[in-house]
């Protein structure tokens, strides 16, 4: 039987690019866009996308009864937060004046500040948009056969502060250096879209499906 990978659908995302990505670089395997549950827990590997506001998500999530599903998902399956995704995984947003998030990881998200300049000083523009350098801050499955400081696409205002700092896997400069991969056991998440990151992208979602995160870091 083939793998089954279900993609979160909590109506935020730009879901169809995700899973047309997926079916691309794991031809083999199911990939299911889906709202339900069950569906969830029992795919082999599940992936959180998703763009816009924390409270949005929050709030799509809760009314969807997924709050619980996701948190268990990130506990006993393989697990790739994208964009939105790995913001929701940490405890709180600064978004709104403060949201409270799934809390699986500990941390804040915080919004870049004001003011923010290039090494050349020249004034960066919020939202972060556009193509940047990820830093590989530690070995992970999931860079395999990508280069150190490889281009990834990012469009967002906040950013991750995880307060444990040996959870960062990259980082990425952008007026200040900030934390764009997360790492710890069966989930890894990106601040950046690898759906729409060209060839780095798919190779990281390429190895997230054939990931096992008992048998590799």
């Amino acid at each position: 039987m083939s793998a089954v990978i279900a993609v979160i659908d909590y109506g935020m995302g730009n879901l169809h690019s995700v899973a047309k990505a997926l079916e691309h670089v794991a031809p083999l395997a199911r990939v299911r866009v889906t709202q339900r549950a069950t569906d969830i827990l029992e795919a082999d590997r599940v992936v959180f996308p998703g763009q816009g506001a924390i409270g949005h998500c929050m709030q799509e999530l809760a009314r969807l009864d997924l709050v619980e599903t996701v948190r268990r998902a990130a506990r006993e399956k393989p697990f790739l937060g994208m964009c939105l995704g790995p913001q929701a995984l940490m405890t709180h947003s600064d978004e709104n004046g403060g949201i409270a998030a799934l809390d699986v990881f500990a941390g804040d998200v915080h919004r870049f500040p004001e003011g923010l300049r290039d090494a050349h000083g020249l004034r960066l523009k919020i939202p972060h948009m556009g193509w940047s350098c990820v830093q590989q801050i530690r070995p992970h499955a999931l860079w395999a056969g990508i280069e150190d400081g490889a281009r990834f696409y990012f469009v967002h205002s906040y950013h991750l502060a995880p307060a444990d700092p040996a959870l960062v896997a990259g980082e990425t400069e952008y007026g200040i250096r900030f934390a764009t991969a997360l790492a710890r056991a069966n989930v890894f998440a990106v601040q950046f879209h690898p759906e729409k990151s060209a060839a780095a992208g798919l190779q990281l979602l390429a190895n997230f499906a054939a990931w096992d995160p008992d048998r590799t870091a």
